[in-house]
């Protein structure tokens, strides 16, 4: 899991960081940055997996809009990107090879350039990168949401020795800016290196290494490449899965009924849990059933009512399945990561927040179990009333809201102002995150938040805000 971001050049972020918890609420209205938020975290995802052109051809805009944009066809020339994560102590790779942390903290960082070529083209090269752990006696993240009573249990109680280098830096060697990666997990031996010279390097270092042979930069680029992120669509929901279909939810909510087909072989009781979870939050409904439609050969969902009615995926309201994914997701033990969910009240009915707010607590995990499952959300909203609901859960040790806008930031190099995100946190009673700001970023509170999304009038409502000081 993520549990701090910073940002430098990448679209509206100028300068920018943000802590997570494991579940992060950022709310706000259109426009103020939350989508520009997960479009960072997907570019910084794919980039543990593909070259740079690749990751940056997947994301919205052409590659020279994602850096920010200073006026007109004037961009900054570099991006970075610094990442805080938790990772899983045990890891294995596809060759069924496992190993076990010594550090399950660790800070990457990665910096982008873009530059013209001789073609009169713009190329991407990595310029830097590196990979650290996060020393215990630093790490105040933990500090603040993972009880002492478990701590042992999500991060290596006894360290043995002490790690003098990075598991990836960037140095100058013989003149050379050059990339390092020592090899680890041999005793503490250190008993191979590979280095790659800073010259058109199109590709992340991190997203190289496929065996456990270098596990911390294994499990660090395993935990970037993992992130999903959903923007559930009512038509790929309702769809049933074709017998050849992939056993996992896709971004949109396509695979639906196999993914649960696939949960149901492992567990022949799930459906029953999955019912009475779902039942819950949705009374009317009693049972969720799997039909296996030979004649088309797909497997589909359905919905038994009370009165003994029995209704298909096809026919069902986009928030019964918007409810009924969660679910599913919730029993899946393959579900295993960050989840970032842009917008989940679309199609949810008012009275039904309330029950997507426990359903999304739910997903994230909880320190205080042993045996709870490592995974994170994060949602951005522009609803008060959904905002309102995860206010009176008040569970601050496991749940953070952050309040986007767009402000005013001077360029001094270039005397200019440009438009840029900012994401504050909302005010709780232990004041968690006070120390991320200074005192003119002081915190919003709750009820001002509450009235920021109430309004319409984006300028009096700021205007109002920084009266009442």
């Amino acid at each position: 899991m993520i549990t701090k971001l910073e940002i430098d050049g990448f679209k509206t972020f100028r300068k920018f960081e943000i802590e997570f918890s494991p579940l992060t609420v950022i709310a706000g209205t259109n426009a103020s940055g939350k989508s520009n938020l997960f479009d960072a975290l997907q570019l910084l995802s794919k980039t543990a997996e593909v070259d740079l052109k690749t990751a940056f051809n997947e994301q919205r805009g052409d590659a020279s809009e994602l850096f920010t944009q200073f006026g007109t066809n004037d961009y900054a020339d570099e991006m970075f990107f610094g990442v805080e994560m938790l990772v899983k102590r045990q890891i294995k790779d596809n060759w069924g090879s496992e190993t076990e942390l010594k550090y399950t903290r660790m800070r990457y960082e990665l910096r982008i350039k873009r530059v013209i070529n001789e073609r009169g083209l713009e190329d991407l090269f990595v310029i830097y990168e590196s990979l650290n752990p996060l020393r215990h006696n630093e790490d105040k993240w933990v500090e603040r949401y993972i009880p002492k009573t478990t701590l042992d249990v999500w991060r290596p109680k006894v360290i043995t020795g002490k790690r003098g280098i990075p598991y990836i830096d960037t140095n100058i060697i013989n003149g050379i800016p050059t990339i390092s990666v020592p090899q680890d997990g041999h005793g503490g031996r250190t008993v191979a290196k590979r280095e790659f010279a800073v010259k058109e390097i199109a590709q992340t270092i991190l997203s190289g290494f496929n065996s456990v042979d270098f596990p911390h930069v294994f499990a660090a680029k395993e935990e970037l490449r993992s992130w999903k992120f959903l923007q559930l669509d009512p038509d790929d929901l309702r769809k049933p899965s074709p017998y050849l279909a992939k056993d996992f939810i896709t971004s949109s909510g396509e695979n639906l009924a196999a993914t649960l087909h696939r949960i149901q072989a492992k567990d022949t009781h799930i459906l029953k849990e999955i019912s009475r979870k779902l039942t819950q939050l949705l009374p009317n409904f009693t049972d969720v059933e799997l039909f296996d439609d030979k004649a088309s050969q797909k497997i589909v969902i359905k919905l038994k009512t009370e009165d003994g009615r029995s209704f298909s995926s096809r026919v069902l309201s986009e928030g019964t399945l918007r409810l009924l994914t969660l679910c599913i997701l919730n029993f899946d033990d393959k579900n295993q990561a960050l989840i970032c969910f842009e917008e989940p009240e679309n199609g949810i009915h008012p009275h039904r927040l309330s029950a997507m707010a426990e359903l999304l607590s739910d997903l994230a995990v909880n320190f205080s179990d042993k045996n709870s499952t490592l995974r994170q959300m994060v949602v951005n909203t522009h609803s008060s009333v959904l905002v309102d609901k995860f206010i009176k859960k008040q569970r601050f040790d496991k749940i953070s809201i952050w309040f986007s806008q767009l402000v005013t930031y001077i360029l001094k190099e270039k005397k200019k102002k440009i438009q840029i995100s900012k994401m504050l946190p909302v005010s709780d009673e232990r004041g968690f995150q006070a120390n991320l700001f200074s005192e003119p970023e002081r915190k919003l509170t709750l009820a001002q938040v509450e009235k920021y999304l109430d309004t319409i009038d984006f300028e009096n409502t700021i205007e109002e805000l920084q009266s009442h000081g």
